[in-house]
This record gives structure tokens, C-alpha cells and sequence, in this order.
């Protein structure tokens, strides 16, 4: 950003309140009458009845529409570790985010915690409170023990967004890619360049909805992730192979898709050459990608891309998947999000594209047509069709996998 950009989102952020958020009262409290329903004397009622039954918090209370957005600050955007409180912006934005698009309140809350176990304790400890957590910006490899403990232990929906709201999309777009290619999920080849939250989660994702573990090569700074390294934590090996590949290079020859969820520059066009015949390629870094579209195209033209950049199509963004996730949880009450549940909003989210889109998502891009195909295989974020249909499939996926509670 130059500094004009820079002052601008300075300004944002400052003017004419600091901050993104605000706490709205959503009764009367207009008179005394008003006042002694709203605290005490008339406050003890709900109190009694939720003492007696605990579900009626979400009755009595806003528990049912509001998430928790938590971080300790170990993984901030593309910023790295820079604690819990400067982390804050970025908690407001998702707030935010939450609230343009699903309808959800939000309290941030930034956590400063010496060990994943101090987090795990404080986050269960606050839980009560809520009716989902939305765990954000948490290194790994400990967001995936953060996220896994804290699921066991807790009777509401915990998501790590940078894990699953990236493999959804992502996994929504790879779907349709593969479709206009003439390839099969179950069949192609995938090169995963980047071994942290979204990657693993991302090939997780895959594998459960049809990818063959044997056909997927994961990349780390150290090069491929194979048996024969000594280096590799338990959630890198779940991908490790029985390979003498170690390079990049080796990696993608004759690969079928690429995804990027690494640095900027990081794929050459040496790299994007050796892959078969008619590739995918999600260089999805932020702001610069592992590869620029330019760059890509004047390489091959038989590519299909996408980035996480909304000046390039195709932008692979978390916007289109954790608002409306929560909002399918929340509605039936699920005591968690499990896999059914994301692989309904990956094939919802998938199906939109293909179909007319609506004047509404035209006009507010400033385009006269957009149709399913090579630089339109993901929904574009402002379509409101995704509210209208992805927390209906999440919400039915709970319902049939069990974990609903209405």
C-alpha cells in the first residue's frame, strides 16, 4: 500500500468512533417499567428458568446468535506473531464480516496465553457464553491440537477458519475447475504447496470427499514431505509419502493442480511447464500470490486459475463459507461442525456457479454478464444467494449427521 492507502485505512479504523463494532440494545428501555424487566426485579425470571433448564439460555439470552471470534495473535493475516492485541483490527473485521453476511453478533475477544493449554482453558472457561467459536489467526501446528481439544470439550460449534473456511472454498472451486478440465477428483494429481493450517486442512478436506491420499504431494519450506525425513510433526505426516522427490520441481511433474497456501513468487514458470496437460492452479497467498496470473497465462494458456486477489476472477475468498457455516450451526443448534456439514457448503457453494447470476451481483461489480466457466468457477462474495441456500444445506447436513439439536 502507498501511504495514501495507508492513511486511508487508518482513518477507517479511527473515524468517527475508533474501532469497526458496536453492542446495540435490542429491547425498550424507554421507561421504569422497561428498566425493571430488562435488570432487576424482572431479570431473576429467566435466571430461574435457565438455572432449571440450561437450554433456555438460548430462549431468554442472545447465546444462540453469537460467536465467539478468538485469537492469540500467533498468525495474524500475513503478519506472523504480533500478539493477541494487535490482532484486535483483524477480529473486528471478521466481526464484522459475520454480521454483513450471516446476521451474527460477535464478541472479539484476544487472548493473551504463554501455551496452547492456558488458550484451551481460557476459551472453555468463557464458552458458556456462546453459541459458537470462531477460532482465527492461530499458528500452527497448535491451532489443529487448539481446535481438536476444544471440540472434544465443548457442547457448541468450534471452527478454525483458517483451516476449514479456506479448504472450502477452495475445495468448492477446485470442483468446478476439474469439471471444465475433464478431470476427476478421485484421479488427479495435487501438489500442495504449504503445510500449515490451510494446506493440511485443505487436503484433509479433499481426501474426504473423494481425493486418494497416494495422489497428493505436500510441500513445506524444507521441500516435499516424505518417510524419509526426521522432521516432520504428526499432522505433516498424515501426507508424508515413501518418495525420493524433494524439490518443487520434481513435485509438479505431470501434476494436475496446484494449490498455493505458501508465500508470494514461490512457483516459477519452470514449475507451471511440467504439469500436465490442461492444469489448476490456486496460488492463493495474500496479497501477492505464489504465481501472477500474467505471469501464469503467458506461460500456458490451458490453465484454469485462481488467487486470493479480488482484482483477479476466481477469488478464492473465506467470506463465501464461515458466515453462512455458523449460520446453518446456529439454527439447528449443532454441538458441532463436522465433516457432512462441510462438504454440503463445499457442493452449495459449488453449484451456485452454475447457475444464472442474479442483476444484483452484476451491477455491484460492474459487469454485463458472468457465466459458469474458466474465470467464473467460484461465486462472487456480495451473491445473495449464498445466504439464501448454504446455511439451508449446512443446517440439513447437521440435521442428517446427528449433531443437531432442533
Amino acid at each position: 500500500m502507498n501511504n495514501e492507502s495507508k492513511q486511508a485505512a487508518l482513518d477507517y479504523h479511527q473515524l468517527p468512533v475508533p474501532g469497526k463494532i458496536a453492542i446495540e440494545i435490542t429491547k425498550p428501555c424507554n421507561s421504569q417499567t422497561d428498566l425493571s424487566l430488562a435488570y432487576t426485579p424482572g431479570v431473576a425470571e429467566p435466571v430461574r428458568a435457565i438455572a432449571r433448564n440450561p437450554e433456555d439460555a438460548y430462549k431468554y439470552t442472545s447465546k444462540g446468535n453469537l460467536v465467539a471470534v478468538i485469537t492469540d495473535g500467533t498468525a495474524v493475516l500475513g503478519l506472523g506473531n504480533v500478539g493477541a492485541l494487535a490482532g484486535k483490527p483483524v477480529m473486528e473485521g471478521k466481526a464484522v464480516l459475520f454480521k454483513r453476511f450471516a446476521n451474527i453478533d460477535v464478541f472479539d475477544i484476544e487472548v493473551n496465553a504463554e501455551t496452547p493449554e492456558a488458550f484451551i482453558e481460557t476459551v472453555a472457561r468463557i464458552a458458556p457464553t456462546f453459541g459458537g467459536i470462531n477460532l482465527e489467526d492461530i499458528a500452527a501446528p497448535h491451532c489443529f491440537e487448539i481446535e481438536r481439544r476444544l471440540d472434544e470439550m465443548l457442547d457448541i460449534p468450534v471452527f478454525h477458519d483458517d483451516q476449514h473456511g479456506t479448504a472450502i472454498v477452495t475445495a468448492a472451486g477446485l470442483i468446478n475447475a476439474l469439471e471444465l478440465q475433464g478431470k476427476k477428483l478421485a484421479t488427479v494429481r495435487i501438489v500442495c504447496m504449504g503445510a500449515g493450517a490451510a494446506g493440511i486442512a485443505t487436503m484433509r478436506l479433499l481426501v474426504a470427499m473423494g481425493a486418494q491420499k497416494q495422489n497428493i504431494l505436500l510441500l513445506d519450506r524444507k521441500g516435499v514431505i516424505n518417510t524419509r525425513r526426521t522432521d516432520l510433526n504428526i499432522y505433516k505426516a498424515e501426507f508424508a509419502h515413501d518418495s525420493t522427490l524433494t524439490s518443487p520441481l520434481e513435485a509438479l511433474n505431470n501434476a494436475d493442480v496446484f494449490i498455493g497456501v505458501s508465500g508470494p513468487d514461490l512457483m516459477t514458470p519452470d514449475m507451471l511447464k511440467v504439469m500436465a496437460c490442461n492444469p489448476i492452479v490456486f496460488a492463493l497467498s495474500n496479497p501477492n500470490p505464489e504465481i501472477r496470473p500474467d505471469l501464469a497465462f503467458s506461460v500456458r494458456d490451458d490453465l484454469i486459475m485462481a488467487t486470493g486477489r479480488s482484482d483477479y476472477p476466481n477469488q478464492v475468498n473465506n467470506v463465501l463459507g464461515f458466515p453462512y457455516i455458523f449460520r446453518g450451526a446456529l439454527d439447528v443448534r449443532a454441538h458441532r461442525i463436522n465433516h457432512q456439514m462441510l462438504i454440503a457448503a463445499v457442493k452449495e457453494i459449488s453449484a451456485l456457479t452454475h447457475e444464472p447470476v442474479p442483476k444484483s451481483v452484476l451491477d455491484a461489480y460492474g459487469l454485463k454478464q458472468l457465466k459458469f466457466g474458466p474465470e467464473y468457477i467460484i461465486p462472487k462474495p456480495l451473491d445473495p444467494r449464498l445466504i439464501e441456500r448454504v446455511p439451508q444445506a449446512v443446517a440439513q447436513a447437521a440435521i442428517n449427521s446427528g449433531v443437531a439439536r432442533i
